[in-house]
């Protein structure tokens, strides 16, 4: 009985043991697949803050290499990436070239839908912008993240030094230039925080370069 006893003890020990490890196995693989959802999230979260604001459906234009990205509903034959052509056009199955540039995604859309309408019943399209190619701004100089950034919605100088992360140390942030083909605009940051001269926070244009010595 006594034996008996203690092979009963052990083996209760040995399940307890077991049912722990499995349920600490099980809090490390809770804690690792959260951490691997949360990753992309992160990862998507910088490049929106890198970007500013998505694209509007409804107000973007498109332009010339941006590339778009094409679904419609339950027809993978028909759906993908497409770049637009330097003249606004893109080619689609079935349908052929189009004109894509100087529309918004919401009107692409619409003209796609009527389209394939011909071969599919009752088509939903969904047209977004994948890669905003055919407006950007540059940043150079003393600032964190210098390069060219999209022009996805208006964006205001002081927005632009905001997405680009702020100044490097020994940024004179009282010189900051934006250069728009011939013309020259001064931008004194310093000025500008102290709620001075605020028009000079002017709206960015395609192929602006912001200089910060």
């Amino acid at each position: 009985m006594l034996q008996r006893a203690m092979w009963k003890k052990t083996l209760f020990a040995c399940l307890f043991l077991a049912l722990a490890a499995h349920t600490g196995l099980g809090a490390q693989e809770k804690k690792e697949s959260a951490a691997a959802q949360q990753a992309p999230l992160a990862a998507d979260e910088d490049l929106r803050k890198s970007v500013g604001a998505p694209v509007d459906p409804k107000a973007y234009v498109i332009g010339p290499e941006d590339i778009l990205q094409i679904r419609v509903w339950r027809e993978p034959d028909l759906s993908g990436p497409v770049g637009v052509r330097p003249d606004g056009m893109i080619s689609l199955p079935l349908l052929g070239d189009l004109k894509a540039g100087g529309l918004t995604p919401e009107k692409l859309a619409e003209q796609i839908r009527a389209g394939y309408s011909k071969y599919v019943t009752d088509p939903e399209v969904m047209v977004s912008v994948a890669a905003v190619n055919s407006k950007k701004y540059f940043i150079i100089g003393e600032v964190q993240r210098p390069g060219s950034y999209p022009l996805v919605v208006p964006t205001r100088v002081s927005e632009a030094l905001a997405i680009a992360s702020g100044f490097r140390e020994w940024a004179n942030t009282k010189e900051i230039v934006i250069i728009r083909g011939p013309k020259r605009y001064k931008f004194n940051y310093r000025d500008f925080t102290r709620g001075k001269n605020l028009a000079q926070d002017i709206l960015l244009e395609n192929g602006d370069h912001i200089v910060v010595p």
